[in-house]
């Protein structure tokens, strides 16, 4: 075990580069694909070597449910400094199981509170809200709905609309809220995650930018749909699933996109470029970090399957 049960704590290190580097280099589709996977595999990772070093730290409390012989002296050694560490993995153990229960918990309440809303609308794609507050936010579901309010449909012209729809469209069809509640998950269970969320959240978003410039034929009546719906929206009260142009978020960096070549469709960078390499050290820790856990697993399976008394 060793070593090893460490390694999977501290790797998530390895995708800072990749986070930063991607939302530039890459297109956003393969972005958000290669940061989601990276951050989920990491996750679990972390999450399971903290579960192994629960179970030594467990064996050491007194009064604990597992077999005597798990607390034996030898089965102790077999995780340095399990003293110290297996007692402090309890409660970190605790916190994250509990920080994405409710994580979890909370998408799925602002998911049903906003379809039991919307239970009395006629049952089309698209719900207009007589609200003039600015907002639109794609709803899946059992039936996958775009929710706009008159107030932000008054703010923009006929083409801007259409992006608006193409915009809220494509996180449907790309089904990006499993993107984003995985890596807010990832996040919780590990906060050295962090810039990977932050990181998808924004090339989820330039991703339904690019769907909806090639489905209206114009990058740049998208670049002003996103503009436009920011200023209209600036103060207006926050909606949890509204996000087609958060004020608060990168919108500018948005514009920008849009307003440049539209990005190359490359799934993968290349070698001996920044992203390239950023994105091979990511995939070369994360490999690491399954190797590991799984060696740790293993070797604590046969160590205590050894010191379980028949």
């Amino acid at each position: 075990m060793g070593v090893f049960v460490f390694l999977p704590l501290v790797l998530p290190l390895t995708a800072w580069p990749v986070a930063r580097l991607a939302e530039h280099h890459l297109h956003p589709r393969a972005a958000t694909w290669l940061l989601s996977a990276v951050a989920a595999v990491l996750a679990v990772c972390s999450t399971l070597c903290l579960g192994l070093l629960v179970v030594v730290g467990t064996a050491q409390l007194p009064g604990n449910p597992l077999p005597d012989g798990w607390s034996d002296p030898e089965v102790r050694a077999a995780v340095p400094h399990d003293e110290v560490a297996g007692r402090i993995a309890i409660p970190a153990l605790v916190a994250v199981v509990a920080a994405c229960t409710v994580t979890a918990w909370r998408h799925l309440r602002v998911r049903r509170r906003a379809e039991r809303a919307l239970g009395g609308l006629a049952g089309s794609s698209v719900a207009v809200l007589p609200d003039p507050s600015p907002y639109a936010y794609a709803l899946p579901g059992r039936r996958d709905r775009i929710v706009v309010t008159t107030g932000m449909l008054a703010g923009l012209s006929s083409g801007e609309r259409r992006a608006l729809f193409a915009h809220e469209r494509a996180h449907l069809d790309g089904r990006h809220h499993r993107f984003l509640l995985t890596v807010r998950l990832a996040a919780r269970a590990n906060p050295f995650l962090r810039p990977l969320r932050t990181a998808v959240v924004y090339s989820t978003e330039r991703w339904a930018d690019e769907e909806a410039a090639e489905a209206v034929g114009s990058r740049r009546t998208v670049a002003r749909a996103v503009g436009k719906s920011a200023l209209i929206s600036r103060g207006s009260p926050v909606v949890p699933l509204a996000h087609f142009a958060d004020a608060a978020g990168p919108v500018p960096r948005r514009v920008a996109a849009l307003l440049g070549p539209a990005p190359s469709p490359r799934i993968w960078p290349p070698a001996f470029t920044a992203v390239g390499l950023a994105a091979w050290g990511a995939t070369a820790g994360t490999t690491v970090s399954a190797f590991s856990s799984a060696n740790a697993a293993v070797t604590l399976f046969f160590i205590l399957h050894a010191a379980t008394p028949m």
